[in-house]
């Protein structure tokens, strides 16, 4: 009787995907996926991942019977075994172990038992006999280190490949077996290439730099930093800056350097990483416009591509693996991926290896994670061929942190051009200003900007501010949910342009990169960083001179700053009383080395990620699951999301019939609101928040009544509900 053949995975149609195909055809993909950083070691990976499933017992359960068995630690403990428990063995152990339930910590060879789940104790756990794959695969062994190994410092760095790689191998994995599950038709691409979108691009510089008519002072300089980063686009891979003023055109120059560095140097995509979502909405239209919708995918918890056509389900399938050319993303999600643990995130991260990477506002990489965030920008670029372009306008030292690498300045002479592109005037009031104070200053202008360190004080000034003058009044802030926001700020800037009354009370979401001209702002106090962001609010076009556009710099009497801020209002004050001009350049590189050193080394990387990897490097035994949970930029302990779903009774439908998919938890994100664990006590002891499925607390949803037209969820019950409700 002729014996049944080793399968991967089997389709409802009855068809089977033959085991030895599965794993040849992943270890060729895999090996594509880590060219030329670890193409021999990927494919090893790829040929090694499910040898397990040769076992009998995995091949009953494929074929339906109900047991479970553990594939995925034969194949770390073959490479181990075939290597001589080698420092190359170890390593890719744990790409095999983890590409179904993630990189495993290492855990400690001599303490660890086959009941651990760590690598060390997997490594000696009994598996299976899988001893059959002999018969239909060859396995080499991993003779040579991957050649950017000598450019290994410490512990982080073999860690960091050891993620790259396992990037490589379960992006392979899905790939094949999405193919098979799919008939062979994945439906992916769409998009043109590279040299395509620097033509596109092209052709709408050439027509700024050879303007037909005269062009006044203003565009002339936006043109000199054009022709800067075009300069620069020709410089070798490596590490830039680009400081860059509020209106001097950054985002279209920041990508035409981009562009053209990326064709010059033979990279593969581009990669904007953002810190807000208003910026990433703003930015990625601007692409779009420039270089076709089709061109851009941005991956961010707002973006959603949920229909049916072939342009949104190439995006839906491309978001899980950045196989785009050119992405526009959030620092929470960048940062995040690279330091996960499971496949579905760390998928996507082989391919921003040889990619030109632009970090837009740079210096809201958040200081608690600093180090180990700008260890992992210096390794993409040391030895994964990216190149790095820190993009903002109030430039922080980070140089100091990415020794021996030095940043390139993009701009030619930025210091030089300062004094044309300030707009404003920093004035710091001396008396302390109660609510009823700012009201007053607030009301005399026609339109003015408000930003308060809080939320919940954001929300009660909007409200007295729209009892006595309600025509032309908004707020903003992070309470409401992202699609509301984007209506809101398009009707400020339609009012703004205009000439309309138009008075804003803020949180600080405005400061970075939101295109928005006031006449003048009022910035509660906090750190250089966020006053001089808060400043390019003001004129920002230059319409009045800087004299006559005051950015007002004021204390609450009645309220303390939030704790988190107060290290950037000591080194704001430290460094306030020495310069006139707080925005020129030295003024703020000054503020950051300041702050740095008041909060000391270890509090830029509070989580201790660095150690999790350093500590273990001479046992290899690094602590992946450890890192990924601690490594979170918004603090997923702290914070939770509730949706407000009112406006969208068919997505409130998919979750009241118990969806819960990947799919619908995007669509969900564009009406999420994240609170804090007491603001999520308060809601629900007034019976504001209700779950669909006791059983299922992933979705809190709002009562439509607690969620103010104006405000959002209201922070203030009794305060917002009573002027709206």
């Amino acid at each position: 009787m002729k014996s049944l053949p080793y399968i991967a995975h089997s389709r409802q149609d009855g068809a089977e995907h033959l085991l030895s195909v599965h794993l040849r055809e992943t270890a060729e993909q895999s090996r594509k996926n880590a060219v030329p950083w670890g193409e021999a070691f990927a494919n090893v990976c790829g040929l090694a991942h499910d040898v397990g499933k040769y076992s009998d017992a995995f091949q009953k359960r494929i074929r339906g019977k109900k047991i479970r068995v553990d594939h995925a630690t034969a194949g770390g403990q073959l490479l181990c075994e075939m290597n001589n428990n080698s420092i190359l063995g170890i390593l890719a152990a744990y790409c095999v172990m983890g590409h179904h339930g993630g990189l495993p910590n290492g855990g400690s060879a001599n303490q660890d038992t086959g009941d651990d789940h760590t690598l060390y104790g997997r490594l000696k756990r009994c598996v299976e006999d899988y001893g059959f794959y002999q018969n239909e695969l060859a396995l080499p062994r991993l003779n040579s280190l991957p050649p950017q190994c000598e450019k290994w410092e410490n512990g982080f760095d073999a860690a960091f490949f050891v993620r790259m790689a396992f990037s490589a191998l379960v992006d392979a994995d899905w790939l094949n077996t999405e193919k098979f599950c799919n008939f062979g038709n994945v439906p992916r691409g769409g998009f043109s290439t590279l040299p395509g979108l620097t033509e596109r691009l092209t052709a709408h510089t050439e027509k700024l730099l050879n303007p037909v008519g005269p062009i006044g002072d203003l565009n002339n300089r936006r043109n000199n930093l054009l022709k800067d980063c075009l300069a620069a686009s020709g410089r070798p891979r490596g590490l830039f800056k680009l400081t860059a003023p509020t209106g001097s055109g950054k985002t279209i120059a920041s990508l035409a350097f981009a562009l053209n560095h990326a064709e010059r140097n033979s990279q593969r995509r581009l990669i904007y990483v953002v810190p807000y979502n208003t910026i990433i909405e703003q930015n990625a239209a601007v692409f779009e416009e420039l270089l076709g919708m089709e061109n851009v995918l941005r991956h961010n918890s707002d973006a959603t591509y949920d229909g049916d056509d072939e342009a949104s389900l190439n995006k839906r399938n491309s978001i899980e693996n950045w196989d785009y050319p050119l992405i526009v993303t959030s620092s929470v999600q960048f940062f995040e991926s690279l330091f996960a643990n499971s496949p579905s995130k760390c998928r996507k991260l082989h391919n921003i290896a040889e990619s030109v990477l632009i970090f837009d506002e740079a210096q809201m990489i958040p200081i608690s994670y600093l180090s180990p965030c700008v260890r992992a920008i210096k390794t993409l670029v040391t030895q994964y061929g990216c190149s790095v372009v820190l993009a903002t306008a109030t430039q922080a030292p980070l140089e100091m942190f990415f020794n021996p690498v030095q940043p390139l300045e993009i701009a030619e002479n930025p210091k030089a051009d300062y004094p044309f592109w300030r707009r404003t005037t920093i004035k710091q009031l001396e008396e302390p200003l109660t609510d009823e104070a700012l009201l007053d200053r607030l009301i005399v202008k026609e339109q003015v900007l408000g930003i308060i360190n809080t939320r919940r004080q954001a929300q009660a000034l909007f409200v007295r501010l729209y009892k006595v003058a309600p025509e032309g009044t908004f707020h903003l802030s992070t309470t409401m949910y992202p699609a509301h926001r984007k209506r809101v700020l398009d009707n400020i800037r339609k009012r703004l342009k205009s000439g309309l009354v138009c008075r804003v009370v803020s949180t600080s979401l405005v400061e970075a990169g939101v295109d928005l001209d006031f006449e003048a702002v009022y910035r509660e106090r906090a750190g250089l960083d966020s006053i001089v962001q808060a400043a390019g609010r003001c004129n920002r076009e230059g319409q009045r001179e800087p004299t006559a556009s005051f950015v007002y710099v004021f204390t609450s009497a009645e309220h303390k700053p939030p704790r988190m801020i107060q290290p950037n209002i000591g080194a704001f004050e430290q460094i306030s009383k020495k310069y006139d001009d707080l925005s020129e350049l030295d003024a703020i590189d000054e503020y950051y080395r300041q702050l740095y050193y008041n909060i000391g080394e270890h509090s830029l990387d509070s989580k201790r990620i660095l150690p999790m990897f350093n500590d273990g490097a001479k046992a290899a035994s690094f602590r992946f699951a450890d890192a990924a949970a601690a490594f979170k930029l918004i603090d997923d302990q702290a914070q939770q999301t509730v949706y407000v779903l009112h406006e969208v009774p068919e997505i409130e439908e998919r979750v009241l019939a118990g969806e819960r998919s990947r799919e619908l938890f995007r669509l969900l994100g564009g009406y999420g609101v994240s609170l804090f664990e007491q603001e999520i006590r308060d809601l629900k002891a007034l019976g504001a928040i209700w779950l669909p499925d006791r059983s299922d607390h992933s979705v809190l949803l709002l009562y439509k009544k607690y969620y103010d037209g104006p405000i959002g969820v209201t922070l203030s019950p009794g305060g917002g509900m009573a002027l709206f409700g």
